[in-house]
């Protein structure tokens, strides 16, 4: 693994982590078939808006969650991630795979883990390492980041990451909770980023630039956690409890924090950057970060008006729909883009990639 040594902007002195060598060769993702507007799930809720004082299209007019999608009653997070990494897979049927990581924050089995089942569906290698990363909506360029350190050291050539989202359980037990007659404005405070929850799929493969055919360069990653905030979200698969003043507030200082290290290590301007492909929850949350880091909204490629917050995939997904477009926004990534990833999951911590396009 290369590693550069520079002064961290804080003054620790830390290392930069550059990778050289880390090409990303395929991206795939799929939205799920089952379109659920906001405005169906807060007519369930109408009864409980009036007795508490909620604007009856709170979600879509202050939020700016329109809808999010669902996928078959009963899908496999395993088979619908088996499907995704499948078709980045196929793209280069030559290569031999070394790492398989989900990043899934969704799963059905405490145990395998993800990654292995889907290894078996697809027919890896016995030689691919398969494991799942646990690290809420960061998941995804956590696992990234560990399969490029393998990738740049040399050890493998190709590594598959990828994560299936799955809203309908928890949403739909949010709503029947909260139509109960004792639910109270706290507990639909607590419940509302719940309700903004969405599903999809989403897979990256990523390879050694000596037998990658694209020019997608991973450059590096900074991350930065706060872990005096780490109870401030805590969920289950029945369940999601969130203080949501505090996270935003917590979330948007550590996000200035990560950006003012990321910008200087990676000489990042809002001139130079193309797209910031960002973690998605809603209106307000986007448009508080672009505030304090300065950044202009209209390059954050927008996922959450359509798809909500798919949590893991939620990054990776911004990415694959502006390099590809969809019905709701033409693509916004060409090719010698420079575009800044920049995650958050609950715990809290953030990490911003570098990547040139």
């Amino acid at each position: 693994m290369t590693e550069d040594r520079v002064d961290d902007v804080a003054g620790s002195g830390d290392v930069r982590l550059v990778y050289r060598h880390v090409r990303i060769e395929a991206l795939a993702h799929t939205v799920p078939p089952h379109r659920v507007g906001s405005a169906a799930l807060e007519a369930e809720l109408q009864e409980t808006y009036a007795r508490i004082g909620i604007p009856p299209t709170y979600l879509e007019t202050l939020v700016g969650v329109k809808a999010r999608r669902f996928w078959d009653e009963g899908a496999a997070i395993d088979v619908l991630a088996a499907d995704v990494a499948r078709k980045v897979v196929a793209q280069r049927p030559d290569l031999s795979i070394g790492m398989c990581v989900s990043a899934s924050v969704c799963k059905d089995y405490i145990e395998p883990s993800v990654a292995a089942l889907v290894a078996g569906h697809l027919g890896l290698s016995p030689e691919c390492q398969t494991f799942d990363v646990a690290n809420a909506c960061l998941g995804f360029l956590t696992a990234m980041d560990l399969c490029a350190r393998r990738i740049e050291s040399g050890e493998i050539d190709a590594a598959v990451v990828v994560a299936a989202e799955s809203s309908r359980h928890v949403v739909t037990n949010t709503v029947n909770r909260l139509k109960q007659p004792d639910i109270t404005l706290e507990d639909f405070r607590e419940s509302l980023p719940t309700l903004t929850l969405g599903s999809a799929s989403v897979a990256l493969l990523l390879v050694n630039e000596k037998v990658a055919t694209t020019t997608h360069r991973l450059n590096g990653v900074v991350t930065r956690a706060d872990p005096a905030s780490s109870r401030i979200c805590i969920g289950t698969a029945e369940w999601m409890k969130t203080d949501g003043q505090a996270l935003l507030k917590n979330g948007i200082e550590l996000a200035a924090r990560t950006w003012a290290v990321a910008s200087e290590r990676f000489s990042w301007t809002v001139p130079t950057i193309a797209q910031f492909l960002c973690h998605q929850v809603g209106a307000r949350h986007l448009a508080s970060l672009c505030k304090r880091l300065e950044l202009p909204v209209d390059k954050a490629f927008l996922t959450y008006p359509e798809l909500g917050n798919t949590g893991s995939a939620a990054v990776p997904m911004a990415l694959s729909l502006a390099v590809s477009g969809w019905e709701h926004a033409p693509a916004a990534v060409k090719e010698g883009d420079r575009l800044a990833l920049m995650g958050i999951g609950s715990g809290l911590a953030v990490s911003m990639m570098d990547v040139s396009w």
